[in-house]
């Protein structure tokens, strides 16, 4: 959104064309709107135009519905960027605060397209009538990304299970930093380092999961712990 004065809006070119041409709306039809902060706005079309839709903004809530924790995930892309791309979108569907493209040893992906990924995420947003959107991070190597400080439950997510708590057992702290692997699984230097960072193992059952499976298994398991 952009051009709020007071209680009239004009929406961005792209929006308006959306709106009008895409959704068939028109003049005098009521909409919800989101900011991705937390805003929720309800409104009235005042101009149907498809490059400068207008819009009367007759109420609205700040910091609506926020989540009851905050979870960074920090997820190795996948080879098939659209397997990467379901997850967000997923993702946000459920809840998530923070997504962080991780490049591990064993990657086979070393870049992703943030420009992209970022519209799914705002697409998903919409779509599931969330009023926060999920930051998403520039890629980082996992070196980097594990000495960075993070704070909370730190968790890595591993292929093992024998001696590992499972993601159920981890400290509910209600701000978690959690890590998955790619393809490949983290190797064994990585999962030592990720250790002696304070990072705790953990492991989501006896079935191979694939890389966006197990970041989803991650974000529901947090979001029904804490509904």
């Amino acid at each position: 959104m952009s051009r709020v004065e007071g209680a009239l809006l004009e929406l961005e070119e792209q929006e308006s064309k959306h709106a009008i041409r895409v959704l068939r709306l028109t003049r005098g039809d009521r909409v919800t709107l989101v900011d991705g902060r937390g805003g929720w706005y309800e409104a009235v079309i005042t101009a149907d135009h498809p490059k400068h839709c207008s819009l009367k903004i007759e109420s609205s809530r700040q910091d609506y519905q926020p989540l009851a924790y905050h979870l960074n995930l920090a997820v190795a892309p996948t080879k098939n960027i659209d397997r990467f791309a379901w997850f967000l979108e997923k993702a946000t569907e459920i809840g998530i605060s923070e997504v962080t493209p991780l490049i591990c040893h064993r990657s086979e992906r070393k870049q992703v397209n943030h420009e992209r990924l970022e519209k799914i995420l705002i697409s998903a947003m919409k779509q599931s009538l969330k009023a926060y959107l999920p930051k998403l991070h520039p890629a980082v190597g996992f070196h980097d990304f594990v000495q960075s400080g993070q704070k909370g439950t730190l968790g890595i997510a591993h292929g093992q299970i024998q001696g590992q708590r499972s993601v159920h057992e981890l400290d509910h702290s209600g701000t978690y930093t959690l890590l998955v692997g790619p393809e490949g699984d983290f190797s064994e230097e990585e999962l030592q380092e990720a250790m002696q960072a304070g990072y705790v193992s953990f492991h989501l059952g006896a079935s191979r999961l694939r890389t966006e499976t197990a970041a989803l298994y991650i974000t529901a398991a947090i979001a029904l712990h804490h509904l």
